[in-house]
């Protein structure tokens, strides 16, 4: 059914009604047309007053979002520790109608936590004066609270008709959307009714959803690739006069917390990371650095920001930078460089089935360029067709599923469709591969306007177990990966990389993904863990056994050898132990818990380590992934013919010369080691079964069901 409301020219002409048409054939008369074109709506945040204090310290660190039509079309920057920020940005948002107000809300933020609702406020955007200035003052409430107050926000809005733009836009975005033949022969009928084909053009762009039209936002600009080096002199926050440093980084939405370095005032970190451009002009990173204290809240060092709009591009930065509120300087790397190719388009717009593109693709991963670009390993294209049999999440027995694609770090959204379990996207996402190790994701939200999303769903899949060209029904799982959910979703994958370069790409550390949950208590994950890692003790005893039995050995090795590992890992906690200062002060009782829970989720994380480790070492021997199997052959019998003609000692030489001498030809480069690298490229036992494709029931297809009742 159309939708219909006021149609308002920029001449300011009066509204034309007309009957609502809809499929059932009946009309509601004296109903408003849809807008002739689009509006520019440009927005200048001015400032907060008197906002909510939400942190401890009796502050906030305010941000806004905007919203229209359950989408957030702008988000601001964060004022720290200020309850009268002042912010002074400005945006700029396409509105395809009038219909939908302008939702505004301030959120306090928290790293690595869910940030706090400070208040929310509307603006209804029929009552703005058209190419008129109008200074805004909201007051911010709480839905729940309404008698609470929050503070207001203070704005400036202009809202300007943009119908010429409009067209420009719609004959841009035909080129990416593919209209179903109902919507076309409601348009018909409309354009028909009125006998008037510039209505049909203006008709159509009214039809175009506001979350397409800001599509693009989704698409990052440019990679952002940041290395954090060291700290120097930063400021004491423990009694020991030492502090356990740690940095965290925003770019918008985009997060990144590096390592804790236990007990030092001059860190080094040598942590490498990647973050998406999305604005032309650049951005500001904030960056602030914290001292972790167990059971306490963090003692804040201080912070800094880089205004990447100041970096020329395609040219590595260093930087060493000043904490403000603090003591101490931050040294960093930055390079900014062109985005790398990603996209989103309609079926119909496909790289790999024109001909020409696909030739070109092939031959920048051919064998003949092998040494070009080493990052760029491989061209992934993922087609999203559409989900059978969601689960419903709102009450009315529907969802408003969208789809999330995800690629180590690269982020890609489909469209909603609302009130729909059995929805279809035929959306098509293309990506640059950096790691042939990596997993595909893709995750089946449920839109809510004034909530987070909702899960329906995730499957994960390895790049190197995909099958090109072949659609596959996969059945959803839950948000661990252990079992399935209501659903399947139906891909088409299509992967071409170059071998010798994902090769030599496995060799180095892996990409870490910033925006991982932090790990938390569990007693089953303790006990997964506890048991995987008796797992693989009972393999080493088992292989004792094996060992004793070739030579008729006795038990004695087996105790002395756990034995001589007990005795090291002593000596390593007493020498840890010796290294800290006695602290007298009593700590209270929820110090000692919050104390105790790190401490269980450490060693939760050890088990999982050690275990993880000792897996892996085992999925490459038994081809769990026969290309890393195959390279460790080839590596193994490169490394033999190496020492059949040059003597072993000249080859540790060599090896020795560069471990020594590699901080003298690059400072600044990361460690690493090849072999760990290797093998954090191999699944654990948990990530095989994560990875392990479910088999859908044909009988839960509705298509399928719709066959059998007309049979």
């Amino acid at each position: 059914m159309l939708d219909s409301c006021k149609l308002k020219t920029a001449c300011n002409l009066p509204f034309i009604y007309n009957k609502k048409i809809n499929t059932a054939g009946t009309s509601n008369a004296d109903v408003p047309l849809a807008d002739p074109g689009m509006y520019q709506l440009d927005i200048t945040l001015r400032r907060g007053q008197s906002l909510a204090a939400r942190d401890r310290g009796g502050t906030s660190d305010p941000y806004v979002k905007f919203k229209i039509g359950r989408k957030e079309v702008f988000r601001s920057k964060i004022i720290h520790k200020n309850l009268n920020p002042v912010w002074e940005e400005k945006a700029c948002i396409l509105v395809d109608h009038l219909r939908e107000p302008l939702y505004i809300k301030v959120f306090d933020y928290d790293f690595g936590l869910q940030d706090d609702f400070m208040g929310s406020a509307f603006l209804d955007l029929t009552q703005l004066e058209l190419n008129r200035p109008t200074d805004v003052t909201l007051t911010l409430k709480d839905p729940h609270y309404p008698d609470h107050d929050l503070g207001i926000i203070l704005l400036s809005v202009v809202l300007t008709p943009k119908e010429g733009e409009s067209r420009d836009v719609t004959m841009l975005m035909r080129k990416s959307w593919k209209r179903s033949s109902k919507e076309l022969s409601e348009n018909e009928v409309v354009g028909s009714y009125f006998s008037v084909k510039s209505f049909f053009w203006r008709f159509q762009t009214q039809s175009l959803r506001l979350s397409d039209l800001h599509r693009k936002s989704h698409l990052w600009r440019g990679i952002v690739s940041i290395t954090l080096i060291e700290g120097r002199d930063l400021k004491a926050m423990d009694s020991n006069g030492l502090s356990d440093p740690y940095v965290k980084f925003r770019l918008g939405h985009q997060k990144y917390k590096s390592k804790i370095m236990p007990k030092t005032l001059n860190p080094q970190w040598r942590e490498q990371f990647d973050f998406h451009l999305y604005e032309e002009r650049g951005g500001i990173i904030d960056i602030t650095a914290w001292d972790k204290d167990a059971g306490k809240r963090d003692d804040f060092i201080g912070r800094c920001q880089v205004d990447l709009s100041a970096l020329s591009r395609e040219q590595t930065h260093k930087l060493e930078l000043q904490l403000e509120e603090g003591e101490g300087h931050l040294v960093l790397l930055v390079t900014l460089t062109a985005s790398a190719t990603v996209s989103i388009s309609d079926l119909s717009v496909n790289s790999l089935e024109d001909q020409k593109e696909r030739e070109e693709i092939l031959k920048r991963y051919g064998p003949l360029r092998v040494f070009h670009n080493l990052k760029d390993v491989g061209f992934l294209q993922v087609k999203v067709i559409r989900a059978e049999g969601l689960m419903a999440a709102d009450v009315t027995g529907k969802s408003d599923p969208f789809c999330v694609v995800e690629l180590n770090n690269d982020r890609l959204l489909t469209h909603t469709v609302y009130k729909n379990l059995n929805p279809e996207w035929n959306k098509v996402f293309t990506f640059n591969i950096k790691d042939i190790h990596s997993v595909l994701e893709v995750t089946v939200y449920d839109e809510d306007r004034d909530r987070s999303a909702d899960f329906l769903g995730k499957v994960a899949i390895p790049l190197l177990s995909i099958q090109n060209g072949e659609q596959k029904a996969y059945v959803l799982k839950n948000k661990q990966l252990t079992g399935p959910t209501k659903g399947v979703i139906y891909l088409e994958i299509d992967v071409i990389f170059n071998a010798v370069k994902a090769s030599l790409r496995t060799l180095i550390p892996k990409e870490q993904k910033y925006i991982e949950e932090e790990n938390r208590l569990s007693k089953q994950l303790l006990l997964r863990n506890f048991i995987r890692m008796k797992r693989c003790i009972m393999v080493l005893v088992n292989a004792a056994y094996y060992v004793n039995s070739c030579f008729d050995w006795d038990s004695p090795p087996r105790s002395l050898a756990a034995f001589v590992v007990m005795e090291d890992m002593l000596e390593d906690e007493e020498e840890e132990d010796d290294k800290d200062d006695k602290d007298s002060e009593k700590k209270g009782f929820i110090n000692k818990i919050y104390a105790i829970q790190e401490v269980c989720v450490s060693v939760q994380n050890i088990l999982d380590e050690v275990a993880s480790f000792g897996e892996r070492i085992k999925n490459t021997f038994n081809w769990t992934v026969p290309f890393l199997s195959w390279l460790a052959i080839v590596a193994l019998c490169v490394f033999t013919v190496i020492l059949y003609f040059i003597p072993l000692r000249y080859i540790v030489l060599v090896w020795g010369i560069n471990k020594f001498t590699k901080k003298l030809r690059s400072p600044y480069a990361i460690d690493n080691n090849e072999l760990l690298d290797f093998l954090s490229r191999v699944p654990s036992d948990v990530q095989v079964v994560q990875y392990q494709e479910l088999k859908p029931d044909p009988s839960h297809s509705p298509y399928k069901r719709k066959k059998n009742n007309l049979g």
